[in-house]
This record gives structure tokens, sequence and C-alpha cells, in this order.
């Protein structure tokens, strides 16, 4: 049955986790052994990432049912409904090709459905890799006498993952320079594709909360009136409207809005020069304001004649996740501190499965 009505598949054998070796190399560069297949390498996680596959491909033949892809459109988006292949294959007969049952990890290539007809420049056919997600005894492979000789494998197509290195290295065809990664992987356009979101999103949004530097600051008195002069009066001398408004009105002691994130710590109100440093100045004049950037995050004060009175802090930030961003929450999240976990430096912002990997003699 399986020599007339099956198919050849190629089989990459998974042969177990790399994990650092007890006592060899560097926390920069460790020297790396495979460990057994039944191993787990990420006990916190319970996944093996860094996976070794044999460099041999074994050939078998096995059988499944050819099914259209339908797209589920029940659901809001599109989900394929029907994307797992479901491969018949015989006991004794992959057991003696492998060495051992065929197991989950395991990555079976179908020869039968390259495509040599990709819309791109590609002159190379598309292969197709399935990883072995589960392992079950077929209902149609036991015997009158109830012995079973046939396994029903759960297949899933393989992704550019950490996983699959190995075999995504591998030359796309011998003598080609280019790998299965190069032809495969949706990676680099996946990454394009971010890389313009997040742009557009920066120009929409550059920073956080709402942008009040545009709006006009009004300066008020203690009794919360408006500190304006007109020229509505016969007697007014009209020298004061110009050097008063400049001292008060153009110089506000505080900003006139208030709200969630609206702190512009970076500017002035209304747009009146100021100094920064790490340090106030010695020569200050009533009115005068001066940004602090040894602030975290920066804060703007006013001169009242006496002391250097705050007036709002930098709290808008961008809201890309990047170093340059001089707040507590930038420096939260990218943490760039070091712990020593069971003997070993590790970064503060990395899992902490990476020290809590189960070792080589375990």
């Amino acid at each position: 049955m399986f020599t007339i009505g099956g198919t050849d598949i190629n089989i990459h054998k998974f042969l177990g986790a790399e994990n650092p070796a007890e006592g060899e190399g560097t926390a920069d560069q460790p020297t790396y052994d495979v460990v057994k297949e039944t191993n787990i390498q990420d006990l916190l996680f319970l996944e093996n990432r860094d996976r070794k596959y044999d460099p041999d491909v074994y050939s078998m033949r096995g059988i499944y049912n050819v099914q259209d892809i339908d797209f589920d459109l029940s659901q809001f988006g599109l989900f394929l409904s029907n994307d797992t292949l479901m491969l018949t294959i015989h006991i004794n007969s992959s057991v003696k090709t492998l060495g051992r049952k065929i197991m989950p990890g395991d990555v079976i290539e179908l020869p039968h459905l390259k495509d040599e007809y990709a819309l791109n420049d590609y002159s190379i056919a598309l292969k197709r890799f399935y990883v072995v997600e589960d392992v079950n005894r077929a209902a149609e492979g036991f015997s009158p006498t109830w012995y079973p000789h046939l396994y029903r494998l759960k297949l899933k197509q393989i992704y550019d993952g950490q996983e699959y290195n190995e075999i995504l290295d591998l030359p796309a065809e011998e003598g080609s320079t280019d790998t299965l990664r190069d032809l495969l992987s949706t990676y680099e356009k996946e990454m394009q594709i971010s890389n313009a979101v997040v742009a557009q999103a920066e120009a929409d949004a550059p920073k956080s909360g709402y942008d009040i530097s545009h709006y006009y600051t009004v300066s008020t008195n203690d009794d919360g009136s408006v500190s304006l002069q007109t020229a509505d009066n016969e007697d007014i001398d009209a020298s004061n409207i110009n050097r008063n408004a400049d001292e008060i009105v153009s110089r506000p002691e505080r900003e006139g809005y208030t709200g969630y994130l609206v702190g512009t710590g970076n500017a002035a109100p209304n747009g009146a020069p100021f100094g920064f440093g790490i340090a106030f100045p010695r020569n200050n004049e009533d009115g005068d304001y001066f940004l602090r950037t040894d602030f975290l995050p920066n804060r703007m004060f006013r001169y009242d004649g006496q002391r250097w009175v705050k007036i709002n802090d930098d709290i808008r930030m961008t809201l890309s996740n990047t170093l340059e961003r001089q707040t507590q929450k930038s420096s939260f999240i990218n943490n760039t501190k070091t712990s020593e976990i069971s003997g070993e430096t590790v970064e503060e912002r990395q899992s902490l499965s990476k020290a809590l990997r189960p070792r080589a003699d375990n």
C-alpha cells in the first residue's frame, strides 16, 4: 500500500537541544554539546529553542489525504481552517529507517509539493517543510489481532524561527549561495511592513499626551484675574503696555493648561527664551526660565526674584521603545543592568530561562 499508493517524504531527524556544556567556554561564547532528544532545554517554558538536526536526510513513504486550503470567514479576519496535514506512515519501516520512532520536532519535507513557478525572480523551486507536532496510532492501522501497524502524524508548516535555524541555513540547492531562509522566510518583508507602520505612527503621534506648545498662556494675578493692560484709559502710558506685556504676559508663572501628559518641559510658555544646563546660572532676572537637564525627566524652572520655582516636567515622550527617551519609562523597559544567577552573569531584561537551562550532565 505504501509503495504503490504513497509518496516519498524526506525527514530531518531531531537529535536534541543544544546547551552550554558545564565548565567549558565562556558566558559570551559557550561551547555546546548535544543532549538527548527526550530532554527539555527550557524547563520554565517547556520548549526546545536551540534544536540540533541530523545533517543526513532520511527517506521513507507516507500517505495523506490531499485537500483544498480554505479560509474560515466565520470570524473577524481570515483564518486557515485546514492547513494541518495528517500523514500516515508505517511503524516498523519508520523505526528501521530513523533508528527510533518518529517524534515531535522532526521536520518532514514533501518533495512533491515544490513550487516551480514562484512569482518572484527565483530560479529555484520553493520547498515545503512541515514539523511533526503530534504522533498517534492510526485507527485504520490496527490489524484483526488488535496490533497497531501505522502512525498518524500531525504536521504544521515551519516558520523562520530559532528552532529551525539549522534547516533554514542549508543551501537552497547544490552549489547555490542562497539559503532556504532567503527563499522561504517572510522576515524581511514583515520587518519592512512593521517599520513602515512605526514610522507612520511616529509621524501621526510623535509624542504621548497633548501638545500645548502652540497655545498662548495668559498670565494671571494671585486673585485669579487676568494680568493684561489695555489702552482704553486716556491717562495710560503706552510705553508701560509694551514693558508690562513683556514682563508679565509673555512670561507667565505657570502653564495655563492642565491635563493628562501636557507637560512640555523642553520649552518655556509662550515660546519665551530660556537657558539650560545641570546647574542654575548666577546672574538671574525676575521671570527668567531655565531647563535643568540633570533631572529625569527634564524640569523647567522660573525665577521669581528670590528662588527658582518649578513650572513643569518634560513628561511627554516618544511612543516608540527606544533608548533615547530620557524618562523613567525608558530606563525601566530598556534595563541594561546585569545580575548573577547560579554563577552566570545575565542581563536583567532578558528571560530568566537562560539561567535556568538544564545542564548537559542532567
